[in-house]
């Protein structure tokens, strides 16, 4: 019989595995230059497929079955252990750290997390005000999730298909080939789906699975030729120095450091300079640890970083590094390697796993169901506390018809019931409306509609392209559009339309302040109406010109809502944790963050106030002015007698939306 591919120590893989997790461990820390270090991740998919793969395969050809229960109390032994004791600490430091929301918000990371389903929670978290990544404890325990429900379909799959043996490795190799396609397709509709989603990631598992095989089959020496082991590196490095983080990941670019980790196994016992570096001391050291590091590193940064609401500093990175891999190296001597040699019997060890992880679970439901308990924090930051909750909604009402006037997208009634009396459309801003709209509807006993989508400027004759949306999006976008304006004309209740917009994002083609990073470019329609070779802020007020001019002779009367001054550098998050762990107090933050000057927002707002001032003047349209309840004649401002009014530094608060509601009166028959 042919030896296995893992009859024997490969010590160049454990220095595989320290080129997959230093470079993640450094991009995470913020470590200039590392810009792909997320790889990582992928090269260790790959050593994971080819390790347990080929065990799997040997047993099957060896004993002609996979002893289910040995191999997966072989996988708690390995992973769960240290992955308990990082859970406990962690949930340690978020009783101390976290914020309520943001502590509730952990419960159900923990939950994901422990069950290995947190790669799916984290996909189903992927929203447009979602919590920040870089403020997710466990985030990083997606990945262990993928490689856990890749432990649980393999020997399966195996199993069933052990009938075929001869051609196992076709059907693997097809299977791989499907799940890369598959990969490609969800790029275009969802990349958060291809991102975190086992079907779409087994490829890369799939490809170390398969590397495996062919070498226990043919019985590889796994010495090919120097140049694999050159080039394996090769594309690694270029991975990591080269490629960025966004939507166009994993896809084909992911093929790079598969490939990269597929050819230094398959050349990893030939003797030379990058198979000795990978078995040199130090990288050993690190591959030992690698998964301990994996588990720990990430937490330490991420607390911080909601501890002091910033990235580590250049000084903080060093301290952290090191920090990390102390406590990796006890976790791997202390828990790692006991567990792995046998210090508990096989069923006591599940067995307490499983309680273990019940009782962590049963406290991370505790919180994920509660508050977060506020009262861990100072009475003068609780408003503000209250407020980083301040962009939940009830959407209980929506529907998303399948057939006649809106179908296609979702609708919100507000109000009564009854038939729509008018109808609200816009973007994330209308949204943050929403409870306002509600209210004052309900005190009118006015039933109306909500549409909104994020993002999606409610401006006929454009389309648009933006940092944070796919093109499925965007084309969805342009869709419902289309679909708002046939439905308004087929709804002859409505009588009002109210149209409300981030208008200087669209205007100016950018956020401002902490949103400075993200951008949008508009564009006319090809085929339509407005001028292609315009400039953004002149095809924003042509646009808006445009779909004032088309909807106003279809109602009675159309509103355009003034949009809410911009406070450049306010966050409800950072000014909450400010004040939790005593950095500012109420008056100093108001005085601060919390507000922007009036010549600073006349310069950013210059455009979007001519092209109001020319809507104003098309018959039937209101514009409804806003700023004389934020803003004195030199400020705006985001807190009020100790409120905070603003959610971010664009958006309304739930509270907001709740004062400023009489606003619509207007729109509601309420003069």
């Amino acid at each position: 019989m042919n030896q296995t591919p893992h009859a024997r120590y490969r010590p160049e893989i454990d220095g595989l595995r320290a080129v997959a997790v230093l470079p993640v461990v450094l991009y995470h820390f913020g470590v200039a230059g590392l810009d792909g270090g997320f790889v990582g991740v992928d090269i260790f998919f790959v050593i994971s497929g080819f390790l347990i793969g080929g065990i799997l395969w040997a047993e099957l050809e060896s004993t002609g079955k996979i002893r289910l229960g040995a191999f997966f109390t072989r996988r708690i032994r390995r992973l769960a252990p240290a992955y308990l004791v990082m859970a406990l600490a962690t949930l340690i430091g978020a009783w101390f750290i976290l914020l309520p929301f943001d502590f509730r918000e952990f419960g159900q990371e923990l939950v994901a997390a422990t069950v290995y389903l947190a790669n799916v929670h984290y996909f189903n978290g992927a929203g447009y005000f979602d919590q920040a990544s870089e403020l997710k404890l466990l985030l990083h325990t997606w990945s262990l999730a993928v490689e856990e429900q890749f432990y649980i379909v393999l020997p399966l799959l195996l199993i069933g298909l052990a009938h075929w043996r001869v051609h196992l490795l076709a059907l693997l190799m097809g299977l791989g080939v499907l799940s890369l396609l598959a990969c490609l397709w969800m790029m275009s509709i969802s990349p958060p789906g291809a991102f975190y989603l086992f079907p779409f990631r087994a490829w890369e598992l799939l490809a170390g699975v398969c590397l495996a095989i062919v070498g226990y089959r043919r019985g590889l020496s796994w010495r090919v030729h120097a140049v694999l082991s050159w080039v394996g590196i090769a594309l690694i490095a270029s991975a990591i120095f080269l490629f960025e983080a966004g939507d166009h990941f994993p896809g084909l670019y992911a093929f790079v450091p598969v490939l990269g980790a597929v050819l230094i196994i398959l050349n990893g016992q030939d003797d030379n300079l990058v198979n000795r570096i990978l078995c040199s001391r130090a990288a050993l050291f690190f591959g030992l640890i690698s998964y301990s590091l994996y588990l720990w590193h990430w937490p330490m940064v991420t607390l911080l970083h909601n501890f002091q609401g910033a990235v580590p500093t250049l000084w903080q990175i060093p301290i952290l590094f090191a920090t990390a891999i102390a406590v990796s190296w006890l976790s791997w001597r202390y828990v790692e390697t006991p567990f792995r040699r046998g210090a508990l019997p096989g069923w006591r060890l599940v067995a307490s796993y499983g309680a273990a992880a019940t009782a962590l679970v049963c406290t991370a439901l505790s919180f994920a169901f509660s508050e977060g308990l506020p009262g861990r924090f100072p009475t003068e930051a609780r408003p503000f506390i209250s407020a980083t909750r301040g962009f939940i909604q009830d959407w209980s009402r929506c529907t998303r018809p399948e057939d006649g006037a809106w179908a296609g997208i979702e609708i919100c009634p507000i109000g009564p019931d009854g038939p729509p009396e008018f109808l609200v459309w816009g973007d994330s801003h209308a949204r943050a409306f929403k409870e306002g709209l509600e209210l004052a509807a309900s005190e009118a006993n006015e039933p109306g509609l909500l549409i909104w989508h994020a993002g999606c400027p409610p401006l006929m004759g454009v389309v648009k392209d933006e940092l944070v949306s796919t093109p499925a999006q965007e084309a969805f976008c342009a869709q419902s559009i289309q679909i708002v304006a046939e439905g308004l004309a087929a709804t002859p209740s409505i009588q009002r339309l109210l149209m409300i917009g981030r208008w200087s994002y669209y205007a100016e083609g950018t956020g401002i302040g902490a949103d400075s990073h993200n951008w949008i470019t508009l564009s006319a329609h090809p085929g339509g109406p407005l001028d292609t070779t315009q400039t953004q802020q002149d095809l924003f007020t042509e646009a808006l010109a445009l779909t004032t001019e088309t909807l106003a002779p279809q109602v009675d009367q159309l509103f355009v809502l003034q949009q809410v001054p911009e406070i450049f550098d306010y966050s409800t998050r950072d000014a909450a944790r400010a004040l939790a762990f005593g950095r500012t107090d109420t008056a100093t933050l108001a005085a601060s963050s919390g507000q922007t000057s009036r010549a600073a927002l006349q310069d950013r707002f210059a455009s979007v106030d001519a092209a109001l001032e020319r809507v104003a003047q098309t018959p039937g349209v209101t514009v409804l002015e806003l700023w004389s309840r934020l803003c004195s004649d030199a400020r705006c401002e985001a807190i009020f007698d100790g409120t905070p009014y603003y959610y971010d530094n664009n958006h309304v608060t739930n509270t907001g939306a709740l004062i400023l509601r009489d606003v619509f009166r207007p729109v509601l028959g309420r003069e």
